[in-house]
């Protein structure tokens, strides 16, 4: 039987989740993060979320605006209170010098050099407790939570093919194998990520622009860093380069996977949405470097043309990579004829 303190920690939890998932995915390189301070009774004090890298954390935010209320008060927050000083100080002491009683939050913290916090709170005096909806806590930032547990960026890579697994026909052209309703949703997904990737290659056959843009084609207000790795050189005016788009560009010069996401994640780079060819697919696919594939599937065959993706080193069935789905859903015509695609969702590689 739950008591009435555990039944209002719980719906603040839930009320701290609501504050976090309001946000949206701007916050990157940061975790959404959401915080409610109740009173002694159990009443609300104040509720703050945090809002993107630089600005106040959510514990410190609820903390501006508790001012002397929140002595005493109880906090929930979805992550660890952080326990370095980075752009902003650390909110555990914040919650220590502010007299906060009692601290509860969903998830620990991955982030080796932020955890810790609980600690230093019970070290202080404050009870903590830990673990209320930690799987909803952890679910509002899937690909920040597993690029701190893996020390690189998260990696998705999303592909569009035929059903005979062909992304271009065999004269080239494969405007558009994806339908509008599926481009679309791309742009949903390169819209989570903070960095879009992509090869000479593509860059050189396609000269892809890299943006994310609304159904109007309107480009969103925040954009990904469009980053292109190869060792090729690059004629500076492909629109990947543009200076006008927010977000800016980078060429990494190297073909390592490894060394790529090592570049991006010193950049503070998180996530990052893998469009390239089946060269670059294949290169990320052999080093073990993909966290999920996100596939559209268009119900038409080519019988012959490229691939979705490049020579993996594969010889036998036995050696085939296998991949785990997760979620597979019908995208249904946004456009009158067109086609039906499918959106299948995978755990990948690492």
């Amino acid at each position: 039987m739950t008591t009435p303190q555990a039944d209002a920690e719980e719906r603040a939890m839930r009320r701290a989740l609501e504050l976090a998932a309001s946000v949206g995915p701007q916050v990157l390189p940061n975790p959404r993060v959401g915080c409610v301070l109740l009173a002694p009774d159990g009443s609300g004090v104040a509720e703050a979320a945090h809002r993107g890298a630089g600005t106040p954390h959510a514990e410190a935010a609820a903390l501006a605006l508790a001012g002397t209320a929140a002595r005493d008060a109880t906090a929930i927050v979805t992550l660890e209170p952080c326990n370095h000083t980075g752009r902003t100080g650390p909110c555990a002491q914040a919650l220590l010098d502010a007299g906060v009683r009692r601290v509860v939050f969903a998830q620990d913290d991955p982030n080796p050099q932020a955890a810790g916090g609980g600690e230093t709170l019970r070290a202080g005096g404050v009870e903590v407790a830990s673990g209320l909806l930690a799987d909803e806590a952890r679910a509002l930032n899937p690909a920040w939570s597993r690029a701190m547990e893996l020390g690189r960026p998260f990696v998705t890579w999303k592909l569009a093919t035929t059903l005979d697994g062909r992304s271009a026909a065999a004269d080239g052209t494969s405007r558009w194998v994806s339908s509008l309703a599926a481009r679309r949703d791309t742009h949903r997904l390169r819209a989570l990520s903070d960095t879009m990737l992509v090869g000479t290659g593509t860059v050189i056959e396609d000269d892809p622009r890299l943006t994310v843009r609304a159904a109007d084609e309107a480009p969103l207000e925040r954009q990904p860093l469009r980053v292109v790795m190869g060792e090729r050189d690059l004629d500076p005016g492909r629109r990947i380069f543009d200076e006008a788009v927010v977000g800016g560009s980078l060429h990494l010069r190297t073909r390592d996977p490894r060394a790529a996401l090592a570049a991006l994640w010193e950049r503070e780079r998180r996530h990052v949405f893998l469009e390239g060819g089946p060269t670059l697919a294949a290169a990320f696919l052999r080093a073990g470097l993909v966290d999920e594939v996100v596939a559209y599937v268009a119900p038409m065959l080519l019988g012959d043309g490229r691939a979705a993706v490049g020579e993996l080193g594969i010889e036998s069935i036995a050696a085939a990579l296998h991949l785990d789905v997760t979620d597979v859903r019908v995208l249904e015509p946004a456009a009158p004829g067109e086609d039906t695609n499918l959106r299948i969702t995978m755990r990948g590689t690492a």
